[in-house]
């Protein structure tokens, strides 16, 4: 079992750009949890949405099954539903509606009391020529890396 778990959605700052964070618990099951303790968790392709009810949910998180689990094990993609306060909630649902922005799940990590969180963030779609700016800003950020290193 691994002590801090940390899974990073890493295609998001690539096809993101993040405009704020906030951190969530998720509502999960009991082998859910054991699963997400031992690393086996990706939420590259996964998303939040509100329901009905204004309750967020991520969707397409991908959990894997536990090995050791029985006929009370989870299903590997099922919607989780995310625990934020009601200030928070409504915060985002409006800058969803109004400003047509997405919210993205960033990091799964579990806090020192071994408890699950969700980093999501409010997102905004890049082009493709933000792309490439972003590819130019870590190539130079690179060479002038390499240049100290070397003059060092």
């Amino acid at each position: 079992m691994l002590k801090n778990v940390n899974i990073l959605n890493k295609r998001a700052r690539f096809d993101y750009e993040i405009i704020e964070k906030y951190t969530a618990g998720i509502v999960l099951a009991g082998t859910e949890i054991k699963s997400i303790r031992l690393g086996k968790a990706n939420i590259t392709e996964s998303f939040c949405e509100f329901n009905s009810h204004n309750e967020l949910f991520a969707i397409n998180t991908y959990i894997e099954e536990y090995s050791f689990g029985n006929q009370f094990n989870h299903k590997s993609r099922s919607e989780r539903k995310l625990l934020l306060n009601k200030r928070e909630l409504k915060n985002l649902a409006r800058s969803v509606q109004a400003k047509g922005l997405t919210i993205i799940p960033l990091r799964l990590f579990t806090n020192e009391k071994g408890i699950a969180k969700l980093e999501i963030g409010l997102c905004k779609g890049k082009k493709n020529y933000d792309k490439r700016e972003s590819l130019k800003e870590q190539d130079t950020k690179r060479d002038l890396d390499r240049i100290k290193k070397a003059f060092n």
